[in-house]
């Protein structure tokens, strides 16, 4: 078992989330953060005036999935986040332990 975390753009949320469900992604945790990458931001100008805007609004995917769809999922968030431009975001890939359903008591892969 795998959780696919992947940071991007807020816009591509729905695009990312469509395609996901095919697969069978039964779950995503959603939430809303902020950060920068090797763009460090960026300037923008309001009434005027320049300011620099160092946290870019981004969104956080956190998918729990199985190792046999884990290259599928990948494939598939960069696909449909890509923009092709700078600050599309990551997906960070880690090894699952162990999963615990709460209402069943169901565990790993039956969990998911």
């Amino acid at each position: 078992m795998k959780l696919v975390i992947a940071i991007i753009k807020p816009f591509k949320l729905d695009e990312v989330r469509e395609a996901l469900t095919p697969l069978g992604v039964q779950g995503i945790t959603v939430s809303e953060v902020k950060g920068f990458g090797r763009q460090k931001g960026q300037t923008e100008i309001y009434r005027g005036a320049e300011y620099v805007v160092n946290f870019l609004p981004k969104v956080k995917l956190e998918v729990a999935v199985g190792d046999e769809i884990v290259s599928q999922v990948v494939e598939t968030i960069q696909a449909a986040a890509n923009t092709g431009k700078i600050g599309d975001g990551k997906i960070f890939i880690l090894d699952l332990q162990g999963v615990v359903r709460i209402r069943t008591g169901e565990t790993n892969a039956e969990a998911l």
